[in-house]
């Protein structure tokens, strides 16, 4: 449209001064008047979200890379068995995190391969230095019935994570209706999905798989990486065929890491739901830092907004605590500070939580409801905030 208006306006040059500003007038107004498609209209907002630039890119990157990858998840050779099931092949081991990040109440089953001969090397803070050719995968699923998990579930998507030679790479996968194997699904989908809730109720959403471009979108600091597989999210107990024992001492015996300190000096994550492992901040603190802090924290994605939000950090204003927004927009829905401790109702932090508009809604990518459990939580957090605090926030 702009390079027709810019060859009209060159012919335009040589015409008198009168008859030049009505012709662009009328060049502009027909262009504004050509019918544009009809909307798509989807059952969940958030699948509209993605700029239609982004769409653009996915598209050329699909057709470029449609061959460059396994066509199916079967190729990978991470399971045995009935691929459904998904049990870790030999040399591939299931994990399990403190505290996870939440989907839209998906399941997910998280396993890695690391290559024979290979170590990862553990790391204290940052998720741990994996050697090339290493594969994480993540399989999303749901439960038909949240309150009987026996009545099984849907496979709805994988995503593998691949170290290469020049990094770190993230590709999607689609489960068939079938859930005999997943494709490969460069483009991403939005899939329709329902389960009975733990009310009782039904609940049906739009899940969204990312595209080859959209995994950058969490996973990009400084450069792209794993999140969840941090030694503090790693630090439990978990069951094995042998019996329970420490992942990052099993990994240690098993010859998958290096370097594990004893497991009293290595660092430990909160889960988030429970109250038994760690205080109120703790596991607020948990909850933020793995749903918040893979683009709130000093390198990533939101470090411009100077809202922090990974364990470590102890500034309460970079926590957010009356700390003004930055360039926020309509995403304050109308409140002043990030954290008004005792005043959860006047945080845009506990806002953003629990909007589901798109532009406004935290995080921006991978939640479209609201996660009831965890905006109680939050809730609880900033409530019990210590009085000289609420006492600082009736002076403003």
């Amino acid at each position: 449209m702009f390079l027709a208006i810019h060859h009209a306006l060159r012919k335009l040059r040589d015409v008198p001064h009168a008859v030049f500003i009505p012709a662009v007038f009328a060049l502009v107004l027909l262009s504004g008047c050509r019918k544009q498609p009809a909307s798509t209209v989807v059952s969940n907002p958030a699948a509209s979200n993605a700029p239609a630039a982004s769409q653009e890119i996915a598209t050329v990157s699909t057709r470029r890379n449609q061959n460059k990858y396994p066509q199916r998840l079967s190729d990978y050779k991470l399971y045995r068995g009935e691929l459904a099931k998904l049990e870790p092949a030999e040399g591939v081991i299931e994990y399990e995190l403190n505290t996870t990040l939440f989907s839209d109440y998906s399941g997910k089953q998280r396993v890695v391969r690391v290559p024979d001969g290979k170590l990862a090397k553990y790391d204290a803070v940052a998720a741990l230095d994996f050697p090339v050719g290493t594969v994480i995968s993540k399989t999303f699923y749901y439960d038909h019935d949240l309150t009987d998990s026996t009545r099984g579930r849907r496979l709805i998507e994988t995503r593998i994570l691949q170290r290469t030679d020049s990094g770190w790479i993230g590709i999607p996968y689609v489960w068939n209706d079938e859930q005999t194997d997943a494709t490969l699904t460069l483009a991403g989908a939005a899939i329709d999905v329902q389960w009975k809730h733990t009310d009782g109720v039904a609940r049906i959403n739009t899940h969204i798989v990312p595209n080859l471009n959209d995994c950058k979108r969490c996973h990009q600091n400084e450069s792209m990486e794993p999140l969840g597989p941090t030694a503090r999210n790693l630090n439990r107990d978990i069951a094995y065929e042998h019996g329970t024992e420490n992942q990052l001492a099993y990994w240690g015996r098993k010859g998958l890491i290096s370097d594990v300190p004893k497991l009293e000096h290595a660092p430990k994550l909160a889960v988030w739901d429970d109250p038994k492992s760690g205080s109120l901040e703790e596991r607020a603190r948990a909850w933020l830092e793995v749903n918040c802090s893979h683009c709130h924290n000093p390198k990533g994605p939101a470090r411009n907004s100077g809202l922090h939000l990974n364990v470590d950090v102890t500034d309460r204003y970079q926590l957010g605590v009356f700390k003004t927004p930055v360039a926020a927009g309509k995403g304050t829905g109308g409140r002043s500070y990030g954290i008004v401790p005792g005043r959860p109702d006047e945080s845009i932090l506990l806002y953003r939580l629990e909007t589901t508009h798109p532009g406004a809604l935290m995080p921006e990518f991978g939640r479209t409801i609201v996660h009831d459990e965890s905006v109680a939580l939050i809730r609880e957090w900033i409530e019990c905030m210590p009085e000289a605090a609420v006492a600082q926030a009736a002076s403003l």
